[in-house]
């Protein structure tokens, strides 16, 4: 069990003890802090308080954060799309629908899952859940993903994501026209106040984010556009389309309730790009987009 510790601001007074808590780490949610709350892990000045407590100035509030209970890893023989693939790095091609990581209502049928079955020699760096990953994308977006076999390939593969020297692009349809035919929005994200499963554009406890896009195709209502991170955000593009005013078409988190049939966001990772971490050859791969935003454009061309 891990404990933390946080005073309370004059600008937090009053706030409620779940919002206050959940402010302070973005891999908290409000759901989870509540439990917490019912199980005596939060003491506000060393004393058990009620889930509708609010915290006031000067307030010395503990969390109590019990170790995660590990989940058994199940390999599964689930067909993988592998673009390239040596004794260090694999690349898949990640369909629309999988997620990405075992977690807590998905522990079956994931990407984990069947690189488990097919790579017997995935990089541990990031814990018995998140095996070889170097870093991932949201369950209805598709595309390209690298993953590590060894620690060394690991840590060089996230060195170049923090040094921003990978290519990361992908390809989007949002909803309005958008006029000029390229921008870049460099924009803090971080996670919503209101809502703790979304993030926002935020100054308050927000990483820098910076999307470059350039426009590919026009419609009546929607533009194809083509997005490349500069960083690795959560929901980067998501937010940051929705922040400028043109969020992506069927996006059930940050898009409009009245938009495209597609179930889920249509964002697909078509282009990637980064040096073999033992060669240090440049290598670059691009996966055309899915038969369902194929046809989701074809209907838009008509």
């Amino acid at each position: 069990m891990t404990v933390f510790t946080f005073a309370v601001e004059e600008e937090q007074h009053l706030e409620r003890i779940d919002t206050f808590i959940t402010a302070q780490n973005e891999e908290w949610s409000r759901s989870q802090v509540q439990i917490w709350l019912k199980e005596d892990f939060v003491l506000v000045n060393g004393e058990k308080v009620k889930r509708n407590y609010k915290v006031k100035q000067g307030d010395e509030i503990s969390v109590s954060v019990p170790d995660p209970k590990p989940l058994e890893i199940i390999a599964e023989n689930i067909p993988l799309e592998i673009y390239y693939e040596d004794s260090d790095v694999i690349v898949v091609n990640k369909p629309r629908g999988m997620v990405v990581h075992p977690a807590l209502g998905h522990e079956t049928g994931t990407l984990v899952n069947a690189l488990m079955y097919h790579c017997k020699d995935l990089s541990g760096i990031n814990g018995i859940l998140r095996p070889g990953i170097v870093h991932r994308i949201d369950k209805d977006t598709s595309g390209l993903l690298m993953v590590a076999k060894n620690d060394v390939a690991h840590e060089k593969l996230a060195e170049q994501l923090r040094e921003k020297t990978t290519v990361r692009k992908y390809i989007a349809i949002v909803h309005g026209v958008i006029q000029h035919e390229e921008g870049t929005i460099d924009a803090p994200i971080g996670r919503d106040k209101s809502d703790r499963q979304s993030m926002t554009v935020t100054e308050e406890n927000a990483k820098e984010a910076v999307t470059h896009f350039k426009v590919l195709e026009r419609f009546e209502e929607f533009t194809l556009v083509e997005c490349q991170l500069e960083t690795g955000r959560t929901h980067q593009i998501r937010v940051h389309m929705k922040y400028i005013g043109f969020p992506l078409a069927g996006d059930p988190k940050y898009g409009p309730r009245k938009t495209i049939d597609i179930d889920g966001q249509a964002l697909h990772a078509a282009v990637l790009g980064f040096k073999h971490p033992r060669t240090g050859e440049y290598m670059e791969f691009s996966s055309p987009i899915p038969k369902i935003m194929e046809d989701v454009l074809e209907n838009l061309r008509r």
